[in-house]
């Protein structure tokens, strides 16, 4: 899968956000080691703590765990990586997923997750039993 391909998916699915607050519509296309491909986007809330990220939500509430990469589109003119609770959660299943964003001008930029989150909070909970 080229990033290319990526960004051009979280892109169809950035029309589907919901942004009326920020007006800043994001959209995430994850691919799983497979090659299974699920798409989200940003669905805010006026209680903002309650806004749903996109790249917090795709694939995952589909049963995903072997996540290895992210595309990521949002409406600014450059790109813009995932937030610090996104890299948290994106970590959780792999924190050394590739992340590739863009904005509209459709300049790619790659991250190592590893590189925007060195520190995970993996282990915190070491010891005591994982639902």
């Amino acid at each position: 899968m080229e990033n290319s391909d990526l960004i051009n998916i979280a892109a169809k699915a950035r029309a589907l956000a919901y942004a009326p607050y920020s007006k800043f519509a994001v959209a995430a296309a994850i691919v799983t080691k497979s090659g299974t491909i699920f798409t989200d986007c940003n669905i805010e809330n006026v209680s903002l703590g309650l806004t749903v990220c996109a790249q917090r939500s795709a694939g995952i509430a589909q049963g995903s765990r072997d996540l290895v990469a992210v595309g990521i589109v949002t409406d600014s003119t450059k790109p813009a990586g995932p937030c610090g609770a996104c890299r948290q959660v994106l970590a959780e299943f792999n924190p050394n997923m590739k992340a590739f964003a863009a904005g509209l001008g459709r300049n790619v930029q790659e991250f190592d997750l590893a590189e925007l989150l060195p520190l995970p909070g993996q282990g915190v909970l070491e010891g005591t039993s994982r639902v």
